[in-house]
């Protein structure tokens, strides 16, 4: 392997995308939970939800901001390590991303700050208002983003011009390429779902360390927390197994050498097996160690099984995309997908039977798959990026036709200085946030009383009247 300019960018990209893409995943979801905790806030009046509104707002802005500041960065990189890839198919691309700063990232801008701020500065309802309107704009961001990747997945909608340049000859066809629509909802699935484990999770923690404590009754903020993160799992764990079957489906019609990747086949062959295990050797053309399950491939796969299955050596080497990692990142995704579906399936029995709480081993469970939802992320995401290559544009335009003309030693250098400054930055933020889960929402929000205005002609405030408890209990004043 040549650590060349070409690879060291893609290195370099492939490690701020991994930083960049759990930030998102996080707060697409978390948005959204904050809309409904407040929205049963203003039904119920139960000041749980409000408690756990405020709590988690907190952990909100944090990823929020530092989602934006690790975006900012992969646009700095369309410019300086990828600048061919701009100028080709910046006629179909640009617009794209332009649309996602327009009705997006705009809109989340502009009502973030009522929803971080505006608690006692406006009206409930506004603020409400102001919420959802946050949590569409990260869904609408998540709109343009995967429209304009699934394109560089399934291209259409465009011609090449002379120069070599792509323009877009109908945007509702590069829009609505054939893998957006099921990518779309895997995404949105895998978000919905990240935010659920890491409720689930931290709620998880603070209900063990109310069992380690005094005899606690009652529905307390970490319980109602940990019911409706459960739940959520619960209804999306399977429905994310159905979208991600069907994104399948699309590989198969329209990135048959991808699926190939994933599945590890290297002949191409009618009623193929289901590879459980291998190590893929591209050098070699085949698998070690392979373990398989004959005909269920098809079966999985939902095709014919007199259809004939495209291998990897029906393309060039040239054309093959390096199969290790699609291989294993999509056994990773699909084990922790399975492992979600138990966590949903057993909790929901758990709170049907009331012992949700006093199951020990199920809350280490749920303390154990906080971090899931990002793994399965990062390794759905590398799936599909690597099982993509040798392409940037699937089929049209190489990888290597569009890096910059930068040198190997000014990418080496740009990525360890990335390096460094990521593992400070975010390392903090992280921690941070992780210290505030632990805390949890009762602690983490105690807020002090608010402070009294001063009489008009006094010089000094009156002072509050002593409410300390007399020795049966109750607060008189002295």
């Amino acid at each position: 392997m040549e650590f060349d300019a070409l690879l060291l960018s893609r290195l370099q990209f492939a490690f701020t995308i991994a930083f960049h893409i759990l930030f998102p995943a996080f707060t697409i979801g978390l948005a959204a939970f904050l809309a409904v905790l407040e929205g049963l806030w203003l039904w119920t009046k139960r000041d749980a939800f409000k408690v756990l509104y405020l709590f988690w707002v907190k952990i909100f802005a944090l990823s929020f901001g530092m989602g934006v500041v690790s975006g900012v960065v992969l646009s700095y990189q369309f410019g300086t390590n990828w600048s061919e890839f701009i100028r080709l198919t910046g006629g179909v691309i640009g617009p794209l991303l332009a649309y996602e700063v327009l009705t997006a990232f705009f809109l989340e801008a502009s009502f973030l700050g009522v929803m971080l701020f505006g608690w006692k500065k406006v009206g409930p309802r506004l603020h409400f208002l102001a919420t959802v309107l946050v949590a569409v704009g990260t869904t609408i961001s998540a709109f343009w983003i995967l429209s304009a990747n699934s394109w560089m997945q399934t291209p259409q909608g465009f011609q090449i011009m002379a120069d070599g340049r792509f323009e877009a000859t109908d945007y509702m066809a590069v829009i609505f390429n054939p893998s957006f629509p099921s990518r779309l909802v895997h995404m949105l699935l895998a978000a919905f779902l990240t935010t659920g484990l890491v409720v689930g999770g931290a709620s998880a923690f603070r209900v063990l360390k109310e069992r380690e404590g005094p005899p606690v009754t009652g529905w307390t903020e970490s319980r109602i927390s940990l019911v409706m993160a459960v739940g959520l799992i619960a209804v999306l764990a399977p429905l994310q197994l159905l979208a991600g079957h069907w994104s399948g489906e699309v590989a198969h019609e329209h990135q048959p050498s991808k699926l190939a990747a994933i599945e590890g086949y290297w002949d191409s062959q009618a009623d193929p097996p289901l590879h459980v295990f291998g190590i893929p050797d591209r050098d070699a053309q085949k698998n070690h160690f392979q373990i398989s399950i004959p005909h269920a491939g098809a079966l999985v796969q939902n095709i014919d099984r007199d259809e004939v299955v495209k291998g990897l050596k029906a393309f060039p080497r040239e054309d093959q995309p390096p199969p290790f990692i699609p291989f294993f990142g999509f056994r990773i995704m699909v084990g922790l997908g399975l492992l979600m579906i138990l966590l949903g399936g057993v909790g929901a029995v758990l709170i049907w039977r009331r012992k949700l709480f006093a199951s020990r081993w199920f809350l280490r469970f749920c303390v154990a798959m906080g971090p899931a939802g990002f793994i399965a992320v990062l390794a759905g995401w590398m799936v599909t990026e690597v099982g993509r290559q040798p392409w940037v544009v699937y089929g049209v335009l190489r990888t290597r036709d569009a890096i910059s003309p930068v040198t190997t030693g000014q990418v080496a250098t740009s990525l360890i200085a990335y390096m460094i400054v990521y593992a400070i930055v975010f390392t903090a933020g992280a921690v941070f946030i992780l210290r505030l889960m632990a805390e949890g929402p009762v602690a983490a929000l105690t807020e002090p009383a608010p402070r009294q205005d001063r009489a008009p002609g006094s010089s000094m405030a009156k002072a509050p009247e002593d409410t300390s408890p007399d020795d049966d209990g109750r607060g008189e004043g002295r």
